[in-house]
């Protein structure tokens, strides 16, 4: 995604309808996959999860970009900052990103069942945050 002029309206809510599908799909993979223990797989899914509702509200708020840190940038200086979202989601989004990027690129890594149940606890929460923005 790349920061761009203004999207017409009835294709930003096509956009913003599509991003929290694929939420809802990544969070139920992210299950499926740690009731399976394949814990670096369902920690990436709810990376995505979580990233995908982000990316949903940050639409809706007439956002978008290129790369994930672009995201999670503007969840702390558009959302924390500003006293939309609780400072415990900034924190949350930080430890899965970066646990996200462990798995996928640190040799070795392993997630801990009971970490990955609380990753998933968590993140059902998120996901619920973000959709509440979207209907205000």
């Amino acid at each position: 995604m790349t920061e761009k002029g203004p999207i017409e309206n009835s294709h930003k809510i096509a956009l913003i309808r599509y991003w929290v599908e694929k939420a809802h799909e990544s969070m139920e993979a992210a299950q499926s996959e740690y009731d399976s223990d394949r814990n670096t797989t369902a920690v990436r899914n709810l990376y995505y999860a979580c990233f995908y509702a982000l990316t949903a509200v940050l639409l809706k708020e007439g956002r978008s970009f290129k790369k994930h840190t672009g995201v999670k940038a503007a969840l702390h200086k558009d959302l924390i900052k500003t006293g939309i979202v609780e400072p415990i989601w900034g924190k949350f989004y930080n430890k899965i990103f970066d646990s996200r990027h462990e798995g996928d690129y640190q040799p070795l890594r392993v997630f801990e069942a009971e970490e990955v149940r609380i990753f998933l606890d968590q993140g059902a929460g998120f996901i619920t945050k973000m959709e509440n923005l979207l209907v205000k």
